[in-house]
């Protein structure tokens, strides 16, 4: 027979009622965007990574830190995005400075409708400060149409 230290088993103990509290907080939560904004906690939580990005340097992610963030698959956020996008709550655009880089940017339907779920997540509700907001984003060098980016103004250095 062998025996338990006590204290692994209370550990192991809290982290299996950690784990069951928080897959039932997550519920509520996805039942709650559901049915009130039509977004999955994964839809919302890649919109409230991507409307914290900005245009100093490192502010915009590229997909693989998007995945690592959102904690999915590369495959699965450009499914995820693409979803999104198709929605009109996301677009896409080639990185100024380097053609194989796309970033992704919030747009104002999706900020809208951040904004909307942000006090079902929250449990309060938004004051006029609270972010999402819109954000002062340099859209004018770049167009983007589904399933293909364009660039305008400068060429990026190669």
């Amino acid at each position: 027979m062998t025996t338990t230290d006590p204290a692994l088993t209370a550990l192991a103990n809290g982290w299996a009622a950690l784990y069951l509290l928080y897959g039932r907080i997550e519920a509520h939560i996805e039942r709650a965007l559901q049915s009130g904004h039509g977004l999955s906690v994964r839809e919302y939580s890649l919109l409230d990574v991507l409307s914290r990005q900005h245009d100093g340097e490192g502010g915009h992610l590229q997909m693989k830190q998007v995945a690592d963030t959102v904690v999915l698959s590369q495959s699965a956020t450009t499914r995820l995005v693409a979803r999104l996008e198709d929605r009109g709550l996301l677009s896409r655009y080639l990185c100024p400075t380097d053609r194989r880089g796309i970033y992704t940017d919030v747009s104002d339907a999706g900020l809208k409708l951040l904004q909307e779920a942000l006090w079902l997540v929250s449990g309060s509700p938004p004051s006029p400060g609270d972010r999402p907001r819109s954000r002062t984003c340099a859209r004018g060098n770049r167009t983007t149409t589904r399933g293909s980016w364009t660039r305008r103004g400068p060429s990026p250095k190669t």
